[in-house]
């Protein structure tokens, strides 16, 4: 599809991998030259190669840990003249208010709670004086339908709604737009790997009881 974007620049965030790489690849699609921020320069490299072999772009890649506030200022700052933010770094881990320990909670608002905040913080006063841009923070369907078992994911996707609806309530003022996406269920790495292990703890449970007498 044509969607005018051929120029255009873009910092995409969690962009080695899942769905930050299939927003990559398709905003290449589409002549957008990109920022690809993640932790591992191996996937970064990857990412790279798998775009500019079908996309005549040029791909930039920040090796960076984004859960760390000075990294995620600096790389805004550092990219502040994109037309295009996507937040889409963090995973934040399964578990219970009992499981879940302090040090992994707060790991995990860093990222994806915090890291979207720090980023966004820099780039859209950057877009609000231009008076153009927009900021797209994918977020995640347990915020609207929030579990136990994920309760540090359902709050922190429920706080980053609210951030996208208060700032993007503002945002038209100064034609920038900020939006939120609660992606549905997707094939990521991540996704798939931690539904065999839930599988894979469900069947031994199962069997468990089938084979106790």
């Amino acid at each position: 599809m044509e969607l005018k974007l051929k120029g255009k620049r873009a910092l995409i965030t969690g962009g080695s991998r899942g769905i930050g790489l299939g927003t990559a690849q398709l905003l290449a699609q589409e002549g957008c030259h990109l920022h690809l921020a993640a932790r591992s320069q191996k996937d970064l490299d990857a990412a790279r190669e798998n775009i500019t072999r079908s996309s005549k772009v040029d791909v930039h890649c920040h090796a960076v840990d984004l859960s760390d506030s000075t990294n995620a200022v600096a790389l805004a700052r550092e990219c502040s003249d994109v037309d295009f933010l996507v937040n889409n770094a963090g995973s934040i881990p399964q578990g219970t208010l009992a499981s879940l320990d302090d040090a992994t909670w707060r790991r995990a608002w860093d990222l994806k709670v915090f890291g979207f905040i720090d980023i966004t913080r820099e780039i859209y006063a950057r877009m609000r004086e231009r008076r153009s841009g927009v900021i797209v923070n994918v977020i995640g369907a347990a915020g609207e339908r929030p579990v136990a078992s994920y309760i540090a994911g359902s709050m922190g996707n429920a706080a980053l709604m609210a951030f996208t609806r208060a700032l993007g309530a503002e945002s038209p003022e100064f034609n920038v737009r900020v939006v939120g996406v609660n992606p549905g269920g997707t094939a990521t790495d991540r996704a798939v790997t931690r539904l065999r292990t839930r599988a894979e703890k469900e069947l031994v449970v199962r069997f468990i009881k089938t084979n106790t007498y």
